[in-house]
């Protein structure tokens, strides 16, 4: 099940028309390649600003109607003119990105879930647009989904994450479950680190299910689409509460078999 870097984000799936494909791939390669500005690479954190913020002046000259520079930006202008996409979704993404290359931890949840409705939301919300869904009860929805999908990722990979310095777990938290980075470091579980990874995989499987109602507003194939993302990041959540908690030694991923449950669970909803 992917749930990470924007291969939850439904690239020219088959499961996606035809019509659509292209869109869908361009959106991608813009949220890729900006966060690959952001997180890949030796470069510095100021001259990875300055490419995002090269990024930020190419939309600005979408939205002015001005002629872009790029290549990657004139397929994105054809995009959002033909399907009247919100630019603010995609300055969204930007601010979330060039956040990443200054801040590592996050003091409280809410701080926490600010940073998913520019770094996920956008997403679905770009779907739903290309989809002309964008009723408040729907965008709410997938708001839900994709948010969960990134704490799901990020519970997924606090080992992974800790080795970059990054740590989503919110600051406030830890002493709630007395525990601390320390664990992390050490790559230390326990009865409450198990606790505490209880309680956040509880506040994403809360949001996924929320949203879950989405599906069935959607048509039929990007609804299934969806279903199986859906099912994919509660079933990484049913891993992570098996092993306990324990990313540091038994990370949880999906293999073949899990296909064939998610499948079966996505005919239920």
């Amino acid at each position: 099940m992917p749930v990470d870097h924007y291969e939850n984000f439904p690239v020219a799936s088959l499961l996606v028309p035809p019509q659509l494909r292209r869109p869908i791939e361009v959106i991608y390669r813009f949220a890729r390649s900006a966060d690959d500005i952001a997180d890949e690479g030796d470069a510095t954190a100021g001259q990875r600003l300055a490419d995002l913020k090269a990024y930020h002046s190419e939309l600005d000259r979408i939205g002015s109607g001005s002629p872009p520079q790029t290549p990657l930006f004139a397929d994105l202008a054809d995009v959002i003119q033909a399907h009247r996409l919100p630019i603010q979704l995609f300055r969204d993404l930007l601010d979330a990105f060039a956040q990443d290359v200054v801040k590592q931890r996050y003091a409280d949840y809410p701080e926490l879930h600010d940073y998913c409705r520019r770094s996920a939301n956008p997403v679905g919300r770009l779907v739903l647009h290309l989809f002309g869904r964008t009723e408040a009860e729907h965008l709410e929805q997938s708001d839900c989904i994709c948010t969960a999908l990134q704490l799901i990722n990020f519970w997924q990979d606090v080992a992974v994450d800790w080795k970059k310095d990054r740590v989503y777990i919110p600051q406030t938290d830890f002493p709630h479950f007395k525990v601390s980075e320390a664990d992390i470091a050490a790559s230390r579980w326990s009865a409450n680190w198990a606790a505490l990874m209880d309680f956040e995989i509880d506040r994403a499987q809360t949001l996924m299910l929320r949203g879950a109602p989405l599906v069935h507003a959607l048509p039929g194939r990007l609804g299934w689409e969806i279903r199986l993302t859906i099912q994919g990041g509660l079933r990484i959540l049913e891993r992570l509460r098996q092993v306990r908690g324990d990313v540091f030694n038994r990370r949880p991923k999906l293999g073949k078999w899990d296909w064939v449950v998610l499948a079966g669970r996505s005919f239920r909803m």
